[in-house]
């Protein structure tokens, strides 16, 4: 479930891609704070094209798993391995997001907290769009959509 958030406080939104997203996480991370949000950054800090965006999308999905962000960003080539490390992290909720729709929908049934985006794939004006969309929306919090990620949830205890 989203973590509970200060109102006085400007909203962490925290932001992590390898070199093939680099460029875009830096565009949006400079379109949070003109917005008035704090852009937390997990990296990679520079461009560099021998990272692995595991090395920075998995601990930004660990903090946004432990509240220490509000919602995360995660960022690569394509989005599909920033998606599938992110993940990988208990409590994450992930999703390669590239139509509006889906940016508020999965957030009001699924309780989605990581926007994923390919770099490479996703212009900048797009993104913007999805990311302002995925941040204004809310978890419904209704029955059926509360049993369904208590279903995902249950998922992350069993052994494969």
């Amino acid at each position: 479930m989203a973590p509970d958030l200060d109102p006085g406080a400007p909203l962490r939104i925290g932001l992590a891609s390898d070199h093939g997203g680099h460029k875009l996480k830096l565009r949006l991370s400079r379109r949070l704070v003109e917005a008035g949000l704090e852009a937390v950054d997990y990296g990679n800090l520079q461009a560099d094209p021998d990272d692995d965006y595991p090395d920075f999308v998995v601990p930004l999905a660990r903090a946004v798993a432990r509240g220490e962000v509000a919602r995360g960003l995660a960022i690569c080539g394509s989005g599909v391995g920033a998606c599938i490390a992110a993940n990988k992290v208990p409590g994450a909720r992930a999703c390669l997001i590239q139509d509006s729709f889906s940016a508020h929908q999965g957030v009001e049934d699924d309780d989605l907290n990581v926007l994923c985006l390919g770099g490479r794939v996703v212009g900048e004006e797009l993104a913007w769009e999805l990311v302002s969309t995925f941040l204004a929306a809310r978890f419904s919090g209704a029955e059926r959509h509360l049993r369904r990620v208590a279903k995902v949830a249950g998922l992350e205890e069993k052994e494969p």
